[in-house]
């Protein structure tokens, strides 16, 4: 298994915000984190991430700990697409995308050699971005932007693909393409996916699994259709809803808040 979460608490300073988590990511899997807000969805990520550190239990990345590893040997294995990413002055989509090569790199290597410029074309041309290779970044729309870091993400290569709410902001028709593009990712290059997401519809579409979580604890771990019941979503999410099975799968119709008796 390339991430295993065992007995994994934390948060910030003394604050536990998720606590106790038992989590197995399986190869080639698309696992999504769904909750309401606060339940602990980006902390868990950050946690697996390893940009936060655990305050108890640890994070297996392929048999070791992922926080007693160097960074850049993480960063060989893992990437990370952040929520909110700090778009670079002046890079093009290129220079941006070939970052993700430093992981792989000697400190005293500062240009490409021949696998490295393999890779950042693959990254291009996995997203769709070739003909933005010579743009700057601040000049891309929305989608546009987000397929450039995602490019970056995928030129470093990695086993795992970690993302925070990566249709934040963009329209539904970039939300799809983003997601078809990840789908087409995990399926053809068996790259293995976790994802928080707001959107349980979206989740129930394009996730293997679907972990629940609520205050902080996983509430509902397994397939979407094992999931998302009506009694589930009345309790994590306060909805009363409907299940739904649509062309793409099971969709959940939120009906009214849920008053507790």
């Amino acid at each position: 298994m390339p991430i295993i979460a065992q007995n994994l608490t934390g948060g910030y300073t003394n604050k536990q915000v998720v606590k106790e988590i038992n989590l197995t990511l399986e190869t080639g899997e698309w696992l999504s984190l769904v909750g309401a807000n606060g339940s602990g969805k980006s902390t868990l990520l950050k946690l697996i991430s390893r940009l936060l550190k655990p305050q108890q239990g640890t994070v297996l990345l392929d048999g070791k700990a992922i926080h007693s590893q160097p960074a850049a040997i993480v960063a060989q294995k893992l990437a990370l697409l952040p929520q909110q990413q700090t778009i670079p002055s002046g890079l093009t989509v290129k220079q941006l995308v070939a970052l993700g090569r430093t992981p792989h790199q000697p400190w005293w290597q500062w240009e490409l050699d021949a696998e490295d410029r393999q890779q950042v074309d693959t990254a291009l041309q996995l997203t769709q971005m070739q003909k933005f290779r010579d743009r700057p970044v601040e000049e891309l729309s929305g989608g546009e932007r987000q397929r450039a870091f995602l490019a970056l993400a995928l030129a470093q290569n990695p086993q795992v693909l970690l993302l925070d709410e990566p249709t934040t902001y963009l329209d539904i028709r970039y939300q799809l393409e983003l997601l078809e593009l990840l789908k087409n990712l995990n399926h053809r290059q068996n790259l293995t996916i976790l994802t928080v997401l707001h959107d349980v519809n979206l989740a129930a579409r394009y996730s293997s699994r679907i972990a629940l979580l609520n205050q902080g604890r996983i509430f509902a771990l397994g397939k979407p259709d094992y999931v998302l019941t009506p009694p589930n979503l009345r309790e994590v999410l306060g909805v009363e809803a409907v299940i739904m099975q649509t062309p793409v799968g099971i969709q959940i119709c939120p009906l009214s808040p849920w008053q507790e008796p």
